[in-house]
């Protein structure tokens, strides 16, 4: 049973001091602050009598959200308890939460939304593509698919033209599927490994929505290195670092890659690669 639908919910652990303590306690702040704006008729509850506070009670909210009280007082008092990340979202979608509050409401409890990404999705904002055209380094955005979104002209000359033209660019098609990239990349066996590495923490939580998981399936039928790669299992973050491309003179030109997370896109990187000049 699930700790958090229990009617006899497991007694929380000992308080931990430091900043898990702290995010407890700023946790329960802001439901509690959350749950004052709702009023029961938002929730279609009845309004009930001689209320005391303003907007639900810990109880109505708990109610609507099927989970105890008692559970859901231990949360808002910022008591060491786990909430599934089901719990959380049916307590973000009763609060009317936005999608900063969602996103505050899932960090503070250290915790995937399922709804990450879900809401997101689409065109690119044409002023996210005007801003990659504005960089002077080779740049694109990708989405949490590896589809390239926009891309400038440094790094079209970088990839010798690819993919202008491409409808839906993928950089993890072209990296496996393309013999081109295997004749740029520099290494490219041991970069092919660390980008399925960097592929797998990036897409984790969410290999199995459709379009994640058909790229998976596609790769893992198309590429005998992605699936030896894919089946290891290895998991690193994308750090960035040295790219080392071979250019068309016979020159290898060296870059450091370094990605940034879109605050109004969160499903989508921004990577830059900066010149890397050698040193004297």
């Amino acid at each position: 049973m699930n700790a958090a639908t229990a009617k006899d919910p497991v007694h929380p652990h000992g308080e931990r001091h430091g900043s898990a303590s702290s995010r407890r306690k700023a946790l329960g702040d802001f439901l509690r602050t959350a749950r004052a704006r709702v009023t029961p008729a938002q929730l279609g509850l009845p309004p009930g009598q001689r209320r005391r506070t303003p907007g639900l009670r810990r109880e109505e909210l708990a109610q609507f959200c099927d989970i105890s009280t008692t559970w859901y007082t231990w949360i808002e008092q910022g008591r060491d308890v786990s909430v599934s990340a089901a719990v959380l979202a049916r307590l973000a979608d009763a609060l009317s939460l936005s999608r900063a509050e969602r996103h505050y409401l899932f960090e503070l409890a250290e915790s995937v939304d399922p709804q990450h990404g879900l809401d997101a999705a689409g065109a690119l904002p044409p002023v996210l593509a005007d801003c990659v055209h504005s960089i002077t380094a080779p740049s694109y955005i990708l989405d949490q698919s590896w589809n390239i979104l926009a891309c400038n002209q440094p790094f079209l000359r970088l990839f010798n033209g690819w993919p202008d033209g491409q409808a839906n660019p993928n950089l993890l098609r072209y990296i496996f599927l393309d013999p081109a990239a295997r004749a740029l990349i520099v290494d490219w066996d041991q970069r092919a490994s660390r980008v399925v590495a960097e592929f797998r923490a990036d897409s984790g939580a969410r290999a199995d929505e459709p379009a994640i998981h058909a790229l998976i399936d596609e790769l893992l039928a198309a590429s005998a290195v992605f699936a030896t790669c894919w089946t290891g299992h290895a998991v690193v973050d994308r750090e960035g670092g040295l790219r080392e491309f071979h250019h068309r003179t016979g020159e290898i030109l060296s870059y450091q890659q370094i990605t940034f997370r879109l605050a109004t896109r969160p499903d989508c990187k921004l990577v830059m690669l900066l010149e890397s000049k050698p040193s004297n």
